[in-house]
């Protein structure tokens, strides 16, 4: 049976230091809120630890009751404590805890087919983009740059609307990036304003394509490019905010490699 906890309870302090990195990579697990990313991760297997209601919800939240029959611990909450651990406006009132489950770069790298790269991407919207293009354009998994946000951030979970469960991804500096592709025998591509035309260009069937960063672009990742490659825009604009470009290359490249 689900059992009521406190606003102030030691189970809810843990729960509210998830909202940093520091409390996610002490305590190796993150929290996700909503019953649209609930039932992702349901759909997808991943095993849910416990489950914050709130009490009002509770008997008509189903996929709380079936969790609880799987052995997910399930905690009743008021709306004061909602508040709490929710780092939304307005509280949905279903936050869930998993593991953080780490993946190596060897095992990104291990298929042919292509790794998408965030240059310490800092904007949790972008990030959260392209992990839903990374998988929608069948990339084989997303590094995240080491002085970039946190991939578990919850607006990176958000925007990911469920991807964060499904494609594999790891945290890498432009050094052990490189030398996780060459020694997978990856070409490092980078996507920046000058360079040969993305969509005049084949692909190599195995890479590594990196996204700039929002302001910075490709910064100390370049040295680790083997080529730069652009996007040929037809009016005078700036350049494309990182999501919007990188989604275009992912889409581009999949007709590459297909």
């Amino acid at each position: 049976m689900a059992s009521e906890t406190g606003a102030h309870s030691e189970r809810v302090s843990a729960l509210r230091e998830l909202r940093t990195v520091k409390g996610r990579r002490e305590q190796g697990r993150f929290a996700f809120e909503g019953a649209t990313l609930l039932d992702e991760a349901v759909r997808c297997g991943t095993v849910v630890d416990e489950l914050y209601v709130l009490d009002s919800r509770y008997e008509q939240a189903r996929v709380a009751h079936d969790l609880e029959a799987r052995g997910t611990a399930v905690y009743l909450v008021d709306e004061r404590t909602a508040a709490r651990i929710s780092d939304l406006d307005t509280p949905t009132g279903l936050v869930a805890v998993t593991a953080i489950r780490p993946r190596s770069l060897a095992a990104l790298f291990a298929d042919e087919g292509l790794v998408l790269v965030l240059a310490d991407l800092n904007d949790p919207g972008n990030a959260g983009t392209l992990l839903r293009s990374a998988e929608a354009f069948g990339a084989n998994g997303v590094v995240f740059g080491s002085l970039g946000v946190d991939p578990y951030h919850p607006k990176v979970v958000r925007g990911a609307m469920g991807a964060i469960f499904r494609v594999p991804f790891a945290e890498a500096d432009p050094a052990a990036l490189g030398e996780a592709a060459a020694a997978a025998g990856a070409t490092v591509l980078g996507l920046a304003t000058a360079g040969a035309p993305l969509c005049a260009s084949v692909l190599p069937r195995r890479c590594a394509l990196i996204v700039g960063h929002e302001r910075r672009g490709l910064g100390p990742w370049e040295a680790i490019c083997a080529q730069t490659l652009t996007i040929p825009m037809k009016a005078p604009t700036e350049s494309l905010n990182a999501g919007v470009a990188g989604s275009i290359a992912l889409y581009e490249a999949s007709k590459s490699r297909s």
